[in-house]
């Protein structure tokens, strides 16, 4: 059976490009970056290039790319870095990495958004306190794709003279992404989330931040992340990095095309269907679908036999009983967010798996509501 895999909001493939990077460099250049001889500093000579690259595609500085395992731990840098021991702000649906990380300072105000999943700047100007040492709201919503006006909370931020990390992991290559433009403090991005390995990120910081580490050891990453540096990973995060500079403007038009064929399809003949989010500035290859009368589980195991690949939101929270945090911070009720799946587009993806995975909807839609009493 043929398998389509349109989950790439939650991991996308190694692509062949960042496989070759990496492969000699797990290989052959097997020294600690660390190290004086020759082995270390050949490993010093792919990290600095990885930086240098990570660095562009956020028009950063190299000096203020930090090398981290992931989006997880970028993301526990930047809020647990600036604002341990004082106030945060965020926003509802910032992702688990985020909501957790903010749960553990002295104190937390969560922002709503609105139907579309959009927050509105002057909440977060009225959130503010005297005590207040980080804002946190994500570039794009990983379940959404929607895209927050993060220039203007920066701004807010600046005037308060408090620091403002941005979640960007979602946004990074579908997206361009300047944070020099953009005005934040802090950015976080992963390799995984753009055809680059599992287990390599990153936190843009700032120069002049005062950022406090939260792991303890040697005095790596310029004494902002102790531990030896996962060479490997971050060649491949910084090979990930440069093919997005030259590749993405066209593929991600390409993948809004598919996207809108995708939706449109769907609305019409699939009666009782919505698109969350709808009207608001969304990623390209992002799609929250939402089916009146029908739970999402079924259907994605009904999906997945056919051999499609969706989820019904963060891969982050799979497993969880209660309906995501999101959707129902938009204002859908818990069955609304229980009859909600993401499909996230990615280079793989093309018009005829679009309109097969269509078709594959309609069919399983159809079943599911017969089996389905209560949907009339």
């Amino acid at each position: 059976m043929q398998r389509y895999y349109f989950d790439h909001n939650a991991t996308t493939p190694v692509s062949a490009e960042v496989l070759d990077a990496m492969t000699p460099v797990m290989t052959e250049v097997y020294g600690n970056a660390s190290s004086i001889h020759h082995f270390g500093q050949k490993a010093r000579q792919e990290l600095d290039t990885a930086r240098k690259r990570v660095a562009a595609l956020l028009g950063a500085a190299p000096e203020e790319i930090v090398f981290t395992s992931g989006g997880t731990e970028a993301d526990n840098l930047a809020v647990l870095g600036m604002a341990r021991g004082g106030h945060a702000v965020v926003s509802a649906v910032e992702h688990p990495a985020v909501l957790g990380a903010a749960a553990q300072c002295a104190s937390l105000t969560q922002v709503p958004v609105d139907g579309r999943g959009i927050i509105d700047p002057d909440d977060v100007r009225r959130a503010l306190r005297p005590d207040t040492r980080v804002i946190s709201v994500m570039h794009a919503n990983n379940e959404l794709g929607t895209l927050q006006p993060v220039s203007e909370i920066a701004r807010i931020a600046a005037e308060a003279g408090v620091a403002f990390h941005s979640d960007g992991v979602q946004a990074a290559g579908k997206i361009p992404v300047d944070v020099r433009e953009l005005g934040v403090t802090l950015y976080s991005v992963t390799a995984h989330k753009f055809y680059g390995p599992k287990g390599a990120g990153a936190l843009f910081v700032r120069k002049g931040a005062g950022i406090a580490p939260i792991l303890f050891g040697g005095h790596h990453e310029r004494g902002r992340r102790a531990g030896t540096e996962n060479v490997p990973g971050a060649v491949g995060l910084g090979r990930a990095a440069q093919w997005i500079l030259e590749h993405a403007a066209p593929e991600n038009q390409r993948l809004a095309t598919l996207r809108d064929r995708l939706e449109k399809a769907v609305l019409d003949r699939i009666p009782g269907a919505h698109v969350n989010g709808a009207g608001a500035p969304r990623t390209p290859n992002t799609s929250n679908l939402r089916f009146d009368g029908i739970d999402s589980e079924p259907l994605l195991i009904a999906l997945d036999l056919r051999g499609f690949a969706v989820s019904s939101g963060s891969a982050c929270s799979s497993g969880a009983t209660e309906p995501s945090h999101v959707l129902t911070a938009i204002g859908l009720t818990r069955q609304q967010a229980r009859s909600s799946i993401r499909i996230s587009l990615g280079r793989s993806n093309d018009a005829p798996q679009i309109d097969a995975l269509v078709s594959a909807l309609v069919d399983c839609v159809a079943h599911l509501r017969k089996l389905a009493p209560a949907y009339a």
